[in-house]
């Protein structure tokens, strides 16, 4: 049993895992929606909560934490330029809960409940 774990697995080994939140929260940054599972949405909602909490406070030490949370190319870069300048100003005002989760579909091959993680408008 798994109560009370703290993440979950995804199937994969831990870098793997880390690489996997990464791109995502990437991929979240850069079109502000995305379309994924709902276990890979849930734990991603943790990942870029974080990051978005972190990048209010925008000195030059949060470009080098939010860029080491994000990876090192030049992906990663932009997407730290975009959540500090773009949108954590967004956001100045509210505690958290930056993200929303809406279940969409079945996925056709494996019937993966699949849903659509994006950012709250304000």
């Amino acid at each position: 049993m798994r109560h009370k774990h703290g993440y979950r697995k995804l199937g994969r080994e831990s870098e793997h895992r880390l690489a996997l939140l990464k791109n995502l929260a990437c991929d979240l940054i850069e079109n502000e929606k995305i379309e994924t599972t709902v276990p890979k949405a849930k734990e991603l909602r943790k990942y870029i909560e974080r990051i978005i909490t972190k990048a209010k406070n925008a000195d030059f030490n949060t470009h080098r934490a939010v860029y080491a949370k994000l990876g090192s190319n030049a992906r990663a870069k932009a997407a730290t330029r975009k959540v500090i300048e773009e949108i954590a100003p967004r956001f100045e005002n509210r505690k958290g809960g930056y993200t929303r989760i809406i279940k969409t579909r079945f996925r056709r091959g494996d019937a993966a409940e699949m849903c659509i993680i994006e950012f709250v408008g304000e």
